[in-house]
């Protein structure tokens, strides 16, 4: 099964130096049927002015990963932990027990990123925080595990939590599988272009919640790059 959700009907806010778009419930946007998928609990579609960003403020016992769409983030947190994740990179911040951190675009253009929350298996883990390149070749015409609570997931960022983040890039007319199982949820959103899963086109920046599905297919119907969470009911 999947329901489209179709980026101009998401909720959000503009905040000037911030435009937000919420895939589920989140600061003054609420919807009771969208307060998480699983796992997953925020997907949030981050428009970041230049020389603008979150200034420092805490989390706990949350997943946090950062995908840049364009752009660049500068992150700065209380573990002393400092660094900048570009464009089809990630970045993996585990709140666990606490931390305090800040996210900045430094750069002179605007930054896009999506920010994704997903709620750990359980709470008291140590804080951390990593960030890495993933060479883009290695992602064309398949998905690759980004960051992942399963520990034969190879280079991906470890999370703490029964759940994947994914990646992919697919030509127009390529077609990409992922083996999802018939018990797992996924949520989907095209970063880039646009893909047709089982009939249903899903647009730039849409969001496709899936379920009951064993092997997912996708289709790309124009040049596109594509965000796969993985996760438990």
């Amino acid at each position: 099964m999947i329901e489209v959700r179709s980026f101009d009907k998401l909720g959000g806010a503009n905040h000037g130096w911030l435009n937000a778009k919420h895939h589920f419930s989140f600061a003054n946007y609420h919807e009771a049927n969208r307060m998480h998928w699983g796992a997953l609990r925020v997907w949030n579609d981050d428009t970041i002015a230049a020389g603008t960003g979150f200034g420092t403020h805490p989390h706990d016992n949350m997943e946090i990963i950062t995908y840049v769409r364009e752009g660049a983030i500068t992150h700065q947190d209380s573990l002393g932990n400092k660094g900048r994740t570009v464009a089809g990179d990630v970045q993996v911040m585990s709140a666990g027990t606490g931390i305090r951190h800040s996210e900045h675009n430094l750069e002179d253009v605007t930054t896009k990123i999506f920010q994704i929350w997903i709620m750990p298996n359980r709470s008291g883990h140590a804080p951390s925080w990593g960030t890495r390149t993933f060479p883009k070749d290695d992602r064309t015409g398949q998905f690759v595990t980004l960051a992942s609570g399963h520990q034969n997931d190879g280079d991906a960022l470890p999370i703490h939590a029964d759940a994947r983040v994914l990646g992919a890039t697919l030509k127009k007319g390529e077609t990409a599988e992922y083996r999802l199982g018939i018990e797992r949820l996924a949520y989907l959103v095209a970063a880039k272009g646009s893909v047709e899963i089982e009939g249903k086109t899903v647009g730039e920046r849409d969001g496709a919640a899936i379920s009951e599905t064993d092997v997912l297919k996708i289709r790309a119907l124009e040049n596109a790059e594509i965000v796969l969470v993985d996760t438990a009911p």
